[in-house]
């Protein structure tokens, strides 16, 4: 398994200036190269004489050329622009195969600061990592797992850097889930998780509870000159606010999907269709506090750690309009999000509307198991027939197992 861990690195301003300028290498790098393959594929397109751009012919062009047109690449490790055009060579390889939406140019301020090294370009002395030419920087944590090292990805969030470090590692490092049954869990806004046991697990929403600050600070910045100091300092302030922000909505999860996986070895969710949820203008904001994708990825892979199912019911099934009693499963025709409780009229029932949909999803899963319906699971490879959904006009290309058994721990 490929896993990868978050450290935060304690740099001095040497470093830390170091770290600033492989960033921008590194943005560098990709904006060229994007330009340099868009401008030879439109040549190849016209004639198929001329060579069709890849990854590897952009880094021999660049080489050829960066130390007389680019001497300042000079300054930081070699891995930063490189590293970069292959990873836009990644991110077109998705596009092609209907992954991913069509690359786009980064621009400083407002896309991750962030550079990647090598195995060879990098090594690990306890709390410290050793880089070329920049010396011993100071971790706030040794690495949590063995293995073979990989890569490791030197990022920044508002005034802090990180150390993303991936290893390939034999060995599992959480305990086997506890044999607690099968659960199904229902995600919602006033509830961040209603379980089929009927408990309910209330949101963390950092980004409500600190409305108020984040719109002063939003204010303060919008009033100052551009490029003066001041706009820095604010444009900052606001930075570290929304790191905030996104910590405490990390952890809220980090806390609940560890507790599931830990519990119950089965697992029924549903597949939420974030993107399309969030174009209500009126729920938008509460969606996003609420972190939805990010719950079920974290889910999945810490399932996966633990040797635990998690079973995706369609998003097209009806959990919510659909009586849980014992025998009955009458499944009403509208249901309004404004209704929370119902009464089944077929046999009686008064349901708790989230409740109900938790103890669905539990059968929907159970049911998944006793057919052994392996496809009804998340399947590693996320190729098409993965979960009980709608027959798609053109079907996904499956990803790569290591991609999808990454997982980060911060």
């Amino acid at each position: 398994m490929i896993i990868s861990h978050k450290i935060r690195l304690d740099p001095n301003n040497q470093q830390a200036t170091y770290f600033a300028k492989a960033a921008g290498t590194a943005r560098f790098a990709y904006n060229w190269a994007l330009a340099e393959w868009q401008t030879q594929y439109a040549a190849w397109k016209d004639d198929n004489t001329q060579p069709k751009p890849n990854q590897m012919s952009l880094r021999r062009q660049l080489n050829a050329v960066k130390r007389e047109q680019f001497p300042w690449m000079l300054e930081v490790t070699k891995n930063a622009p490189q590293m970069a055009i292959i990873q836009l060579g990644a991110a077109f390889k998705n596009f092609f195969a209907g992954r991913a939406k069509y690359p786009q140019f980064k621009k400083k301020g407002k896309s991750r600061d962030s550079f990647t090294l090598t195995n060879d370009q990098f090594s690990l002395d306890a709390s410290r990592i050793r880089i070329p030419n920049l010396g011993l920087v100071r971790m706030r944590e040794t690495l949590r797992f063995s293995g073979k090292i990989l890569s490791a990805t030197v990022s920044r969030t508002a005034d802090q850097w990180f150390a993303s470090i991936t290893v390939d590692t034999d060995s599992n490092h959480l305990l086997p889930a506890e044999n607690q049954g099968v659960v199904g869990v229902d995600l919602g806004i006033s509830a961040l998780a209603t379980l089929s046991t009927g408990g309910k697990v209330a949101g963390a929403k950092p980004h409500n509870a600190l409305l108020s600050r984040l719109q002063r600070l939003s204010r303060s910045l919008s009033r100052k000159v551009k490029g003066s100091a001041n706009r820095h300092k604010a444009k900052q302030k606001l930075a570290k606010l929304h790191a905030r922000i996104a910590n405490i909505r990390q952890d809220s999860l980090h806390q609940l999907t560890t507790d599931l996986t830990r519990r119950f070895h089965t697992i029924g969710i549903e597949d939420l269709n974030v993107s399309g949820m969030v174009k209500n203008r009126h729920l938008s904001r509460a969606i996003s506090d609420m972190g939805f994708f990010e719950f079920r990825r974290q889910l999945e892979y810490k399932a996966a750690m633990r040797g635990s199912v998690v079973v995706v019911a369609d998003r097209f099934f009806a959990s919510s309009k659909t009586c849980s009693a014992p025998g009955c499963g009458h499944k009403v025709d509208k249901l309004p999000l404004s209704v929370r409780e119902w009464a089944c009229p077929a046999c009686g029932a008064i349901h708790d509307r989230d409740v109900n949909a938790a103890k669905n999803l539990q059968e929907y899963a159970s049911a998944a198991l006793s057919n052994h319906a392996v496809s009804y699971t998340v399947s590693a490879c996320g190729g098409d027939g993965t979960g009980l959904t709608r027959k798609r006009q053109v079907k996904p290309a499956p990803m790569k197992q290591e991609f999808n058994t990454m997982t980060t721990f911060s």
